[in-house]
């Protein structure tokens, strides 16, 4: 099992931070003022204490008033000079001040409880100070040895993640909002463009990768975007899903069939019925263009898709009052459009623009995107789930605490697999079956150590069995706010560490990758 990660136990304790050595300071000004006002409060009563059945005569009466009077004035005082506590801690004067002022109205027989107060408070002050001066000469002699293995305690992990991921993060969200409407109003331009074509609709696009899902592993991040295509009027698709692959990485065929809207055409006369009617009769040049520049034996094509987009997103490019200042270039992709925006100033963005077609009524798509493997052609289209799992992100921050930690973990992971066999991918999924199992309630920051512990045992755990499932294939735990396919849901689990089963070298390689995590978790933590 892995080892339970705590800055408690990785950090010595003289290398506190100076946030917890303030915060140590506030509490012990705090508990002094608290125990003069205590102080001062059993010195107005211990004088002249009242036995049972005594009467209030008019002098004692008198005195109390007088005590009660001298005890609002000296709060007032203590008020007054509480700002100036730390100041005077620190060139040890409060002591010295606070004794001094006791002994002016200290009564005859010293109670043994302040003392044991005062003797307490003397000792918390010592230690901070010890604390400080032992934390600062550590930082000022750090040697070799230190800095190659020096722990940051849970303090300075809980800084580390706030000022280094979830800034970012935040950051990240807003571009991705202007990013998703920037790409909107240029497929809006392309629809006017081809308004009047007989060629795909392109529908309202959906952002989906590590970006659009709230976390990147990169800080040069690719906003990946889908657009869903659809037929235009007299054409419908038809998906046929090869029976080679294994869900969800299937490879699949759109064919393109023409249908008849005969009827419309006699009603409205918008259209043209493309399968009733020769196409000697339509014209040369007015061909079922679907079918003649945009498919390959009656299958969409990829490549000409693309390159058909990229011609016609240049072209809108030159409608939108972002084009006056911003320069956009077309990179070299023959699957996908990709995008890079340069600013005046010289900054930049990088856009991924892939398409897809829809299966039914669910949020799998078949898409443009590249198989690592390589598609044996240009009509194959690879189905990819990237959209249900932007979903679930979504689901999950809307029912997650506001200062959910699931994110700051995935992030964090994304960092430290860097140069090991595993893919953010993999921790991915792993994160997605443990917010499935362990409430949302519980990825409070607070238990940012924890979460994080219980996903490196979890991996752990697939490791020993070689087995890890994906997360939306016959999985029951999957939202139904994540719409699937019939398919995806009666399916058998899909075991993605299948090749350490298979292979083990592979395994070994695995186990010392995780291995190296751990090492790189530890001395972070």
């Amino acid at each position: 099992m892995a080892s339970k990660v705590c800055g408690k136990c990785c950090a010595p304790k003289h290398a506190l931070p100076a946030s917890r050595s303030k915060l140590k300071r506030s509490l012990f000004v705090e508990a002094m003022a608290g125990g003069i006002v205590l102080i001062l409060a059993v010195l107005g009563i211990v004088p002249h204490p009242l036995k049972v059945g005594d009467q209030i005569d008019l002098a004692t009466q008198q005195r109390m008033q007088q005590r009660e009077e001298q005890l609002r004035q000296e709060m007032i005082r203590l008020q007054q000079e509480f700002d100036k506590m730390t100041q005077e801690l620190q060139s040890g004067l409060f002591l010295k001040n606070m004794l001094l002022a006791m002994w002016e109205v200290w009564p005859f027989g010293a109670l043994p409880g302040a003392l044991v107060l005062l003797f307490e408070l003397f000792w918390m002050a010592t230690e901070v100070d010890s604390d400080e001066s032992e934390s600062s000469s550590d930082e000022s002699s750090s040697s070799s040895e230190e800095e190659e293995e020096a722990p940051v305690n849970e303090w300075d992990v809980g800084r580390f993640l706030m000022q280094q991921m979830q800034v970012p993060v935040l950051h990240l969200a807003k571009r991705c909002k202007v990013v998703e409407a920037l790409v909107g109003d240029l497929l809006h331009a392309c629809h006017l463009i081809t308004l009047n074509t007989p060629l795909l609709r392109l529908e309202q696009c959906i952002g989906v990768g590590s970006a659009f899902e709230g976390w990147s592993s990169h800080w040069d991040t690719v906003y990946s975007l889908l657009v869903p295509l659809k037929p235009p009027t007299g054409h419908c698709f038809h998906l046929e899903l090869g029976a080679g692959g294994e869900l969800p990485a299937r490879h699949g065929r759109v064919r393109v069939e023409l249908e008849c809207v005969c009827l419309r055409q006699q009603l409205l006369g918008d259209v043209r019925c493309f399968l009733h009617r020769p196409e000697a009769e339509l014209g040369r040049n007015q061909g079922p263009c679907l079918l003649q520049y945009l498919c390959s034996h009656s299958y969409l094509d990829v490549e000409k898709t693309a390159r058909w987009f990229q011609l016609t997103a240049m072209n809108a490019w030159l409608l939108l009052p972002a084009s006056h200042r911003c320069r956009l270039t077309v990179l070299p992709s023959s699957r996908s459009c990709k995008l890079r925006l340069e600013k005046v100033s010289g900054r930049s963005l990088s856009i991924e623009i892939l398409f897809g077609v829809q299966q039914g009524d669910s949020r799998v798509f078949l898409t443009s995107q590249q198989a690592r493997a390589g598609l044996p052609s240009s009509t194959t289209w690879l189905e990819s789930c990237a959209v249900p799992e932007m979903l679930f992100f979504r689901f999950v921050a809307r029912q997650a605490p506001q200062d959910s930690c699931h994110l700051t973990c995935l992030n964090l992971f994304a960092r430290l697999l860097e140069g090991t066999g595993f893919s953010t991918y993999c921790l991915k999924t792993v994160l997605m079956h443990l917010l499935t199992v362990i409430p949302l309630s519980r990825w409070h920051r607070g238990h940012l150590l924890e979460r994080v512990d219980g996903i490196l045992q979890y991996l752990q755990r697939c490791l020993e069995d070689k087995q890890l499932h994906h997360f939306l294939l016959g999985n029951e735990r999957v939202p139904r706010e994540v719409p699937l396919p019939v398919a995806f849901q009666t399916a058998s689990p899909l075991n993605l560490f299948q090749r350490l089963a298979q292979e083990p070298d592979a395994h070994a390689q695995a186990l010392r990758d995780f291995r190296r995590l751990q090492v790189r978790l530890r001395s972070l933590l």
